[in-house]
């Protein structure tokens, strides 16, 4: 029996070769039709499997799950069960799915009733959100920030090289990808102002981040080490953590981000699991000096993930601001998950924890306008000869991102929002 992952499978549904969703990743999320209620769904190709009429059609009998699990309007009932279900339902979707598997392509009822176009779907927030946290792992990003808004010369804080450095954000204000983004207001303090004033934020910003969602509750004052991380992270999801960037220039210290942040985080629709990702794992960088024991880990924790970043003003063409990697970063979801647990706080399914900014060594890497424009003294130049220090009103940013090798692209799909005015 092949592998979900085997890159030689095919599925007699017909699907592109630069589709994110091949039958090698089979990601889960929340969708909805005129027709359907919310409900759980799985990415194939340019079709969304109605997971909720195969569980009605016994495709699941031989897996320890009750199928009406799927008819809920979050993944979390179903990401409760714990990886094996994950991994067994994710196998089963496999093999209805290949070309010599007839259960439901034999079936005429069936594949009408189960298979919707995602452009006849309208997708959901994947997860009902309890917690999330979100670090600042990436090297490159750090010192940018760092010789920006403090010492150019010593642009890392002291404890930066020995923990993952997080804070813990604003759960209410997750929202799916298509959601429109209202521009914030706050307090805002000019260099050569006595007072400061309060009104929209004129310098709003985005940041590529990518976060995983925790699937396995823990006890309060339990802790998680770094090696047992996976057996507690159900999936990967695209996230732009918005930022007011005039507003966290005058609030962060000494407590950090707060109002800069809170006010809307945009996450893509499509949870890809680890198993997945499994074939692209690899090595991360050399971490030194050595972290402290409980970051200790073992094997390939980091993921080869092409991310990229795309303006789209209100009239013009789209302009890649970005390219980078997801492997590049410096603390690996492991460490991440051991470092939150440390001090004995308790998990919850469905809780969120993105990267921080992702960013290479170079400006077409940067994942944010705040180090593309040196903190809008450089603008980028739009091809309808427009700039941009900051985002605009009818401003909209797309991320999107994928692993490939072999001929097997294993993509996110994307997250996209639209500025709208202050409200």
């Amino acid at each position: 029996m092949l592998k979900a992952n085997d890159p030689s499978l095919h599925s007699w549904i017909q699907i592109a070769p630069d589709s994110d969703f091949p039958i090698q990743n089979l990601p889960f999320g929340i969708f909805q039709t005129p027709e359907k209620d919310p409900r759980v769904g799985v990415a194939i190709g340019n079709y969304v499997l109605d997971m909720c009429v195969l569980g009605q059609y016994n495709m699941f009998e031989l897996i320890d799950i009750d199928p009406t699990v799927f008819h809920r309007p979050y993944l979390n009932d179903f990401i409760a069960h714990g990886r094996p279900v994950w991994r067994a339902i994710r196998n089963r979707v496999s093999e209805l799915l290949r070309t010599n598997n007839e259960e439901i392509s034999g079936n005429s009822e069936l594949m009408q009733k189960c298979l919707v176009r995602m452009t006849d779907a309208e997708m959901l927030l994947p997860v009902k959100v309890g917690n999330y946290t979100d670090f600042y792992s990436s090297l490159e990003h750090a010192t940018n920030v760092g010789q920006l808004f403090r010492d150019p010369d010593n642009p890392l804080l002291p404890n930066w090289r020995h923990m993952p450095v997080a804070y813990h954000g604003r759960a209410s204000s997750i929202v799916v990808s298509g959601t429109p983004i209202y521009r914030p207001k706050g307090q805002t303090k000019a260099a050569e102002a006595d007072l400061p004033a309060f009104g929209p934020s004129k310098q709003l910003d985005y940041e590529l981040e990518v976060a995983f969602i925790t699937g396995k509750e823990t006890a309060l004052g339990t802790s998680i080490a770094a090696d047992e991380a996976d057996e507690h992270i159900f999936g990967l999801v695209l996230l732009n953590d918005w930022s007011a960037r005039d507003v966290q220039k005058w609030e962060y210290v000494p407590l950090g981000p707060f109002l800069s942040k809170s006010f809307a985080t945009s996450i893509s629709p499509w949870v890809v699991t680890l198993d997945a990702l499994e074939p692209f794992r690899v090595k991360g960088p050399e971490q030194l000096p050595r972290p402290l024991s409980y970051l200790d880990f073992t094997g390939h924790r980091h993921y080869d993930i092409n991310l990229e970043v795309q303006l789209q003003p209100a009239s013009g063409n789209t302009t890649t601001l970005c390219h980078t990697n997801f492997k590049h970063l410096y603390w690996n979801m492991s460490q991440q998950l051991a470092h939150q647990t440390s001090n004995g706080v308790n998990l919850q399914v469905g809780d969120i924890y993105a990267s921080g900014t992702i960013s290479g060594s170079e400006p077409g890497s940067f994942g944010s306008l705040l180090e593309l424009t040196r903190q809008g003294q450089n603008p980028v130049t739009l091809p309808d000869n427009t700039q941009r220090s900051f985002l605009q009103d009818y401003d909209t940013v797309i991320m999107r991102g994928f692993s490939e090798k072999e001929g097997i692209r294993i993509g996110f799909g994307e997250v996209r929002g639209q500025v709208l005015p202050a409200v």
